[in-house]
């Protein structure tokens, strides 16, 4: 199993519409997928149409517990794709790692155990606490959304900075599989040259697929939907194909940070 992390520090960058978007259209192509909702907010299993009175377990039961990933999931929906979900429980897992030995391990110990996913993303919280930790401890490689935006190179080096921390001293093997530039908008100017900038700095580490600013893409959650089932014609849905062809070829190519 090929494990994706899908993280940023700041909030609002399109992370878990990347993560449900992408498991859908890696799930479309016939992998089995499992998406792994890591964030206390638990949008991601929102997005997907599993309601909170549905969560009997949660990646906090993985983490605390130890408790095996085939215990944890649900399926979906979508056809090909499972979702470990996420509870409120989730918001005090950060301090009670704390105390518990191998803190950074956990997740990497429990997914241990899958032998029934070809590919798991993992939706991190929009945060470098110990749950990111875990997740990149745990994961083969980092895909990183980043919002077109004048800090977005700032807060990219801060995040590639931890990147290398934990290649140093939990996951050698973490690789960078590229970053993909979200909520484009090219009415704007400032969105050509954040672009612009982003790709004279990382080059092709940039994935081609840019993802645009689509109404479609804000509305699917509210249906318990992937835009790619809500609207697959729409703007959005056609980005995250795109990108999603991208991914593949790019999986056995995985790099580490510089």
């Amino acid at each position: 199993m090929i494990t994706i992390a899908i993280a940023n520090q700041k909030g609002g960058v399109g992370k878990t519409t990347t993560a449900i978007n992408v498991a859908t259209a890696l799930a479309a192509t016939g992998s089995k997928v499992l998406l792994v909702d890591l964030d206390p907010q638990g949008n991601a299993s929102t997005g997907l149409g599993i309601s909170s009175a549905e969560r009997e377990r949660s990646s906090y039961d993985m983490l605390i517990d130890q408790a095996p990933v085939g215990e944890c999931l649900m399926a979906t929906r979508i056809p090909g794709l499972d979702l470990v979900p996420a509870t409120v429980d989730l918001s005090g897992a950060e301090v009670e790692l704390v105390s518990v030995d191998d803190r950074t391990g956990r997740l990497r110990r429990s997914l241990s155990h899958d032998a029934g996913h070809d590919i798991c993303l993992i939706d991190c919280p929009p945060s470098l606490g110990l749950l990111t930790l875990n997740a990149l401890t745990a994961a083969d490689t980092l895909l990183v959304p980043l919002q077109c935006e004048f800090f977005a190179l700032e807060g990219l080096s801060q995040l590639l900075q931890t990147v290398e921390r934990v290649q140093e001293r939990f996951n050698a093997d973490l690789g960078i599989l590229g970053v993909v530039l979200t909520m484009f908008d090219r009415r704007n100017r400032l969105t050509d040259q954040v672009s612009d900038d982003v790709r004279s700095c990382l080059n092709d580490l940039v994935f081609e697929a840019v993802i645009p600013r689509n109404v479609r893409l804000s509305e699917a959650p509210s249906h318990g939907l992937p835009a790619l089932i809500y609207d697959h014609a729409c703007a959005g849905s056609q980005a995250y194909m795109r990108l999603a062809r991208e991914i593949i070829a790019r999986l056995p190519k995985q790099r580490k940070a510089a």
